[in-house]
């Protein structure tokens, strides 16, 4: 589950990171108000305005501005909540900004120059352990640092039967050159950092740029956090954080009626039972020589209530042109699938306008293709994958 910034900082601020501060605002009158609290705080006079959506590059996009001067916060406000905010991490129709937050302005001069760095906490699949990883290189596309200086990117793996050690969170603060007082602000921010990393049951923490201040102060600018979904059971505030108007809203009706859908940008509907055979589906698609529209894995029931539910769901994509239904019968009978899909045809009449491919194989699946061929529903079935994979290109080509 992706969170905002705000929410994340709030997340960071109460393991004791220090954050750059800001209050969040739904329209440009709050906005103002927001600021003129903000600095009654902090003593800013100056406020960076940023657009809160799900994604990285707000900046590239015009949804980060700064504002110099109480008198031009409302203004500057104006121009981003409501716009159509498209960065490199959108789709090309961007999202809507809802809400901004005004935070207050950390590049003041001082005794020394600011400087940007790089640090994320995150899972290395690999090895299967966490760890953090850092670059000098703050304030820019990581994925750009890691194309063109790797050498400049760091990593550190945390043994999870010791957590974290102060060895290593002093080696992050060596590595990116931070000495002095600096150097003890930057060894509290990384075990801080990791403490609300684990905390809060996260997948990944990126916080992008991390800042030394004028004053030698170590703060984090920006913060993209995602929380494990498989913990929100138990990180009850944390799951009262879910925007559901940065998510895809397919996805979240499919989330509601218990379907596992992935919105992808293909043109083949997948319906299917079981996230590894969904997997070969969408190569199977692929190998055909199209791409998959989602990714729907209907889990071990599929009678006609279910399929229904996920005929409708995968034909709201307008891109959808077929529909490859692939199904093994081990749990479930493959002639109980058959029927369902044959009812949920029948119940949803001129709804679906496309081709429907269906593969079933395992238990019953000579009944069930005898049962789906004597339907009379336009209904075409296959045993084989290779046979679902011809029955596709045909019906598309």
């Amino acid at each position: 589950m992706n969170i905002h910034e705000y929410q994340g900082k709030e997340i960071l601020a109460s393991y004791g990171v220090r954050v750059q501060r800001g209050i969040v605002a739904n329209s440009p009158v709050e906005a103002v108000a927001a600021a003129k609290q903000l600095t009654t705080e902090t003593g800013t006079s100056w406020y960076v305005v940023k657009a809160q959506i799900h994604a990285g590059g707000r900046g590239k996009g015009g949804g980060v501005k700064l504002a110099k001067g109480i008198d031009k916060v409302e203004a500057v406000a104006s121009e981003i909540i409501g716009m159509q905010l498209v960065t490199p991490q959108t789709s090309a129709e961007g999202k809507t900004v809802h809400k901004v937050l005004i935070a207050e302005d950390v590049y003041y001069p001082g005794e020394s120059e600011t400087s940007e760095f790089y640090v994320s906490v995150l899972l290395n699949r690999a090895t299967g352990r966490n760890m953090i990883m850092y670059s000098t290189e703050g304030g820019m596309d990581i994925e750009e640092v890691a194309e063109h200086t790797p050498h400049l990117i760091f990593t550190e793996e945390i043994d999870p039967a010791v957590g974290l050690q102060g060895f290593q969170a002093r080696r992050i603060a060596f590595n990116l050159g931070v000495t002095g007082n600096a150097f003890k602000e930057m060894v509290k921010f990384i075990d801080s950092l990791y403490k609300a990393y684990i905390g809060s049951d996260a997948s990944m923490f990126e916080i992008n740029p991390v800042l030394k201040t004028s004053d030698n102060k170590i703060l984090a600018v920006d913060a993209k956090v995602n929380i494990d979904d498989n913990a929100l059971y138990r990180q009850k505030t944390y799951a009262d954080m879910r925007d559901v108007r940065e998510e895809n809203p397919i996805e979240v009706e499919a989330k509601e009626v218990g379907l596992n859908y992935v919105d992808l940008d293909g043109t083949v509907g997948c319906m299917v039972n079981g996230a590894g055979l969904a997997m070969a589906t969408m190569d199977l698609i692929k190998y055909a020589g199209f791409e998959p529209a989602n990714f729907l894995d209907v889990g071990g029931t599929a009678d006609a209530k279910r399929v229904e539910t996920a005929f409708r769901i995968i034909l709201k994509d307008p891109n959808v042109k077929a529909i490859l239904i692939n199904i093994f019968g081990g749990i479930v009978r493959c002639d109980r699938v058959a029927q369902g899909v044959v009812d949920a045809y029948k119940n949803m009449g001129d709804a679906i306008k496309v081709p429907i491919i269906v593969r079933l194989q395992g238990t019953n699946a000579e009944i069930a293709k005898e049962l789906i061929d004597n339907s009379g529903m336009p209904i075409l079935s296959a045993v084989q994958f290779q046979e679902a994979a011809d029955q596709v290109q045909a019906a598309l080509s």
